[in-house]
């Protein structure tokens, strides 16, 4: 069981890391002028979203609900830390898809939202890692 859990944490690392960085990407990419600069970001997104960040993403799903299984639902479901978390959780994968619809229209060209957006944009998988933090840690009710 340990091991699981260090694999989903491992995971959930990789994923963040593409969390906060995707979004960085975007800043850069909004700002870009010149055609080789707007082609290069086009590629590192592409394979930061499919290579990395969406992998990762998969993976904390698939060993989070092992774990979840696991450690016998019965017991955790009337906890309200849990509840809270798994909902900040499934609010990061909607952000996770929001990012992938980004991609896909800085890809076609047809980004309309400037690099200040993507700034504010950029923070806000920050937040929910605080919050799922100490949720977990913590257990605040």
């Amino acid at each position: 069981m340990l091991w699981l859990k260090a694999f989903h944490i491992i995971a959930v690392v990789t994923w963040f890391a593409a969390l906060f960085y995707l979004p960085r990407l975007y800043v850069y990419h909004a700002m870009a002028t010149d055609k080789e600069g707007i082609e290069r970001f086009k590629v590192m997104e592409r394979k930061l979203y499919r290579g990395i960040m969406t992998p990762s993403a998969i993976v904390v799903l698939l060993l989070g609900s092992w774990l979840l299984w696991d450690y016998a639902w019965a017991a955790y479901k009337h906890m309200g830390w849990l509840h809270a978390k798994l909902t900040l959780v499934a609010v990061l994968y909607a952000y996770h898809w929001y990012c992938g619809r980004l991609l896909k229209a800085f890809a076609a060209d047809r980004n309309t939202r400037s690099h200040v957006f993507y700034r504010w944009f950029n923070e806000f998988p920050v937040l929910i890692l605080i919050a799922v933090v100490i949720l977990a840690v913590v257990k605040p009710f």
